[in-house]
């Protein structure tokens, strides 16, 4: 690792370890291995799907990411799963489902787990202008905003961003960039936008962590399919050795991204 690598990683990465006798009534459960703090200047895009670049993980530590919630009937169960386990996740809200449902969204909060953002309408933000793909992140931002804070605000508390489809522009790409935004990917998913089984879902996902041995997942909580099968996803990283990181944007970001 170079010098300059070096610095960045630091920048990026501040650990530490979860409290698990403190924090998680039981003793067997998954748990959180370590929270992960990341910096959008160093690490502004992320996720091998769409990216060169992911996040630095371990061999078998994976991070859980959600998309297009809140959605109470599906979400809540998400959240009982993970929080049986002691495991905290990242939730990329869909903005008019946050703003239908702001008691779920403090609720995810007040759990422990961070909230990004996923546009107002979830729109193909590659196929609708910059200008209108702009005002799609911004409404998105500020109804996920109000709906945990209160406020409508475009300035994200924690600036982490997931386009819908993954449907970049490169000056999209940059502009969020320049507002100290950065933007995830992933590195493997359950492909639960298909229609299939719990245990048809839980077998593929499984086999393509398997394959790859750490990474980014997303998964999707509106989808019932997903709620159902989580449980036995938890206890099969828990089985299999596989540890939980969760993300959180550094103090630096959010300041810095308080101030545009």
């Amino acid at each position: 690792m170079t010098p300059f690598k070096a610095v960045l990683v630091a920048l990026a990465t501040a650990t530490v370890t979860a409290a698990h006798a403190a924090d998680c009534p039981r003793k067997d459960a998954l748990g959180t291995s370590r929270v992960l703090t990341v910096d959008p200047k160093a690490y502004p895009r992320v996720g091998l799907k769409s990216f060169p670049q992911t996040l630095p993980l371990a061999d078998k530590e994976v991070v859980l990411t959600f998309d297009d919630g809140p959605f109470p009937a599906t979400t809540s169960k998400v959240l009982a799963a993970l929080a049986s386990e002691c495991v905290k996740a990242t939730f990329f809200l869909i903005g008019r489902n946050a703003a239908a449902n702001p008691a779920m969204v403090k609720k995810i909060a007040a759990e422990g787990h961070s909230i990004g953002h996923h546009t107002w309408s979830h729109q193909p933000l590659d196929r609708i202008g910059q200008t209108r793909a702009l005002e799609e992140i911004d409404r998105g931002i500020a109804a996920d905003e109000a709906a945990l804070r209160g406020t409508e605000t475009r300035v994200p508390s924690t600036p982490f961003f997931r386009f819908p489809g993954f449907a970049s522009t490169p000056a999209l790409l940059d502009t969020l960039q320049s507002r100290g935004i950065a933007v995830f990917g992933t590195d493997l998913w359950a492909s639960d936008w298909n229609p299939m089984t719990p245990d048809q879902q839980l077998q593929l996902l499984t086999a393509r962590l398997e394959g790859q041995g750490k990474g980014i997942i997303l998964l999707h909580d509106p989808k019932a399919q997903t709620a159902r099968m989580l449980p036995a996803f938890l206890q099969y990283l828990k089985r299999n050795g596989y540890k939980v990181v969760h993300l959180v944007a550094s103090q630096t970001a959010q300041n810095s991204s308080h101030d545009r």
